[in-house]
């Protein structure tokens, strides 16, 4: 990986089979995934590596489905140290209740023994996957990184894909990816429109140790303001044991418990869960993230294509977040693959008519989904409570239907690129 300090003005052109503009998960990785496969690629991003990887960046952790592990393990970043920090998803208990309350005794649970013992998936810490693609990124030599830069405006046209930068310089490439997030200036440059809301609720996460193994238990316990999810993740240095608490709640009471001592937000973590997993404590700082659903009105431009939350955005609700981002990636270095194989511009119409096709409905699919779970959860109408938990007690006693919704949470289904089947990117195709 050739990483570039940013701390000089330097004048030239730097030539990319694709520049990517953003250099958080999604960039790293579409960047790790075209670099794997062969393809020339330049990532641009505004933020030093050191910063992104330090522990204070980001607290929230990522639910790898089954495909999405599969995908990176194809392009070597799992086995780059992902492996050693990914826990195991071995079962899945859904259950409705209230805060200080007893559960419903009716709840949905998932377990990994109707996959043969194979884990429903992993729980990591974004900093251990950012950490695992920078390792593996080094080791790609049709990688480079440009790094901390400003990005002040890109040109599309026949020709190709040009990006200028506040020092000087310009990147070129057949094709432009936009890897920058919900606000993606790429998207708004390109005139592509965004459709969406807010929701009146904010996301609480942080990290909490405590007394008792979770064994590989995630826990999704819907409360009246919104989902409270308790994720395992992997003992630390010291053996204490570890989760990643996802707590949805409203923005008044957000204002409030987000403003506790540790100790009393560890309570408020305890009335809200149970004593299930003995004492709890506060393991770090806390984060707070607002909470929305939009997507671009389309996908793709001349020369322009928007991969994950440049795409899409969705509620954390059913933690597909990243993994929906992956499917984007991997459909993408498909159609890129494809046209290079047949000694086509990656850049061109047919590739981009070919990714927008292959991932719009998905994305609106989902994005439908979480959106009627979240308004279909976060409420406490007595005869909405009794269908909802009488919904789950019956999908729990139906084995059949049980596996097909697991086999969709591991995305599983549908027509999946070949990372996302585990194939190397170098394999049949190329």
């Amino acid at each position: 990986m050739n990483e570039d300090s940013g701390d000089r003005a330097i004048t030239g052109t730097t030539a990319a089979d694709v520049v990517v503009v953003g250099g958080g998960l999604s960039g790293m990785t579409l960047g790790v995934a075209l670099a794997a496969s062969g393809v020339k690629v330049t990532v641009l991003d505004s933020l030093p590596p050191v910063l992104q990887q330090d522990e204070p960046f980001d607290g929230r952790a990522s639910a790898i489905a089954r495909a999405s592990q599969q995908a990176l393990t194809a392009i070597g970043v799992w086995d780059a140290g992902l492996d050693a920090a990914a826990a195991p998803i071995l079962d899945i208990r859904v259950s409705d209740g209230k805060p200080g309350r007893r559960a419903s005794p009716l709840f949905l649970h998932y377990g990994s023994d109707l996959l043969d013992g194979l884990p429903l998936g992993w729980i990591v810490e974004n900093r251990a996957l950012r950490r695992a693609l920078f390792r593996r990124a080094a080791e790609l030599p049709g990688f480079e990184l440009l790094a901390p830069v400003e990005v002040t405006g890109a040109e599309r046209d026949t020709g190709g894909a040009r990006v200028h930068l506040a020092d000087g310089r310009m990147v070129r490439g057949q094709l432009l990816a936009a890897c920058d997030g919900r606000r993606s200036s790429m998207r708004t440059q390109a005139g592509i429109g965004w459709t969406g809301w807010d929701y009146p609720q904010d996301g609480l996460v942080c990290t909490i140790s405590h007394s008792r193994p979770h064994g590989g238990r995630a826990h999704e316990h819907f409360l009246p303001s919104g989902p409270f999810a308790v994720l395992p993740l992997t003992d630390d240095e010291a053996g204490r044991h570890r989760s990643s608490i996802v707590w949805t709640e409203r923005k008044p009471i957000a204002d409030a418990v987000f403003g506790l001592s540790d100790e009393a937000f560890a309570a408020e973590v305890a009335r809200r869960f149970g004593p299930s997993l003995g004492e709890i404590g506060v393991l770090g700082r806390r984060w707070r993230y607002p909470l929305s659903l939009g997507f671009a009105t389309r996908m793709t431009d001349q020369r322009l294509a928007l991969v994950g939350d440049a795409a899409h955005v969705i509620h954390p609700i059913a933690g597909q977040g990243f993994n929906l981002g992956l499917r984007d990636i991997a459909a993408l270095v498909e159609c890129v693959r494809q046209a290079r194989r047949l000694g086509l511009d990656a850049g061109s119409g047919g590739v981009l008519a070919g990714y927008e096709r292959w991932r719009r409905f998905d994305n609106f699919a989902l994005a439908a989904v979480t959106d009627v779970l979240n308004r279909l959860f976060s409420n406490d109408l007595p005869p909405v409570r009794l269908a909802r938990d009488v919904g789950l007690a019956a999908v729990h006693r139906m084995p059949g239907l049980k596996r097909l919704f697991m086999r969709h949470a591991m995305g599983m289904v549908g027509e999946l690129p070949p990372l996302l089947r585990g194939e190397a990117p170098g394999g049949p195709g190329r």
